[in-house]
């Protein structure tokens, strides 16, 4: 008897891009990738934090390089992806909140974090899937999402908003794409500490509310998240589409 071989999580000779790249979750992520043998193009507004985060990532012998973009510039969107090769992965990272009651969200508001979370998701995706399609690139887009884009959560309602929407645009991607060998999926995490939410835990009743709905009982780190976006990103997921890996301690089990 021949048994199985396990399918592999190394990403040797593929090309990955990641937006959000130039700090926390979205650096950990490039490297995570990196890591695993992918040549990796960080995505960011700001030049110095991504070209940062590509010197270690490379320091370490691994491939990375920094590409500066805005990703709510949908003209720039669709022309970085013009003069460039398709990518195997996709991250789709980039994101933005505004805790607010729904009582006291702006129009402002809601168009800040809809047209980032949600908006932009789109179209970073339609231009990088239009790319593998014409050059016949299979490969793998992982949308980052939220625990709270299957519960809700007070002070959420546009976060919950945009991430629900992430959810149901990537089951429809998965839809369009798979006959093209192109899978779609979602991350949903728990709160992840990273410099940007650490002052948010300085609170110590929202950081005791927090820990209550996380029943392995700690706060994420982006570390919990690096093992799933290489499995999504691997062959080692290659029947895996149009679903949610949600990395929340427990938060949405009950």
């Amino acid at each position: 008897m021949m048994l199985p071989e396990t399918p592999g999580f190394r990403l040797d000779g593929r090309r990955a891009l990641v937006t959000g790249a130039g700090r926390g979750i979205g650096a950990a992520l490039a490297a995570a990738l990196a890591g695993q043998g992918a040549a990796v193009t960080l995505v960011a507004r700001s030049r110095a934090e991504i070209e940062a985060v590509a010197a270690e990532i490379t320091a370490r012998g691994q491939q990375a390089e920094a590409a500066v973009l805005d990703v709510a510039d949908l003209a720039a969107v669709q022309a970085f992806f013009a003069a460039r090769r398709a990518y195997h992965v996709l991250v789709n990272n980039a994101g933005t909140n505004r805790p607010k009651s729904m009582l006291e969200v702006s129009e402002a508001d809601y168009d800040a974090v809809l047209d980032l979370n949600l908006k932009s998701a789109f179209f970073v995706a339609q231009a990088a899937a239009r790319a593998m399609v014409a050059e016949g690139v299979t490969g793998s887009m992982i949308h980052i999402g939220s625990q709270m884009g299957h519960v809700g959560g007070p002070n959420r309602a546009l976060y919950c908003a945009s991430k629900w929407g992430l959810e149901g645009m990537s089951k429809a991607f998965a839809l369009d794409l798979a006959r093209a060998g192109i899978r779609s999926n979602t991350i949903a995490p728990t709160f992840i500490e990273t410099p940007m939410t650490r002052p948010f835990f300085e609170d110590n009743a929202f950081l005791e509310s927090v820990l209550a709905k996380i029943k392995l009982g700690r706060l994420g780190r982006v570390e919990d998240l690096m093992g799933a976006v290489v499995y999504l990103a691997s062959d080692a997921s290659a029947l895996v589409t149009g679903t949610s890996l949600v990395v929340d301690g427990g938060w949405t089990a009950d």
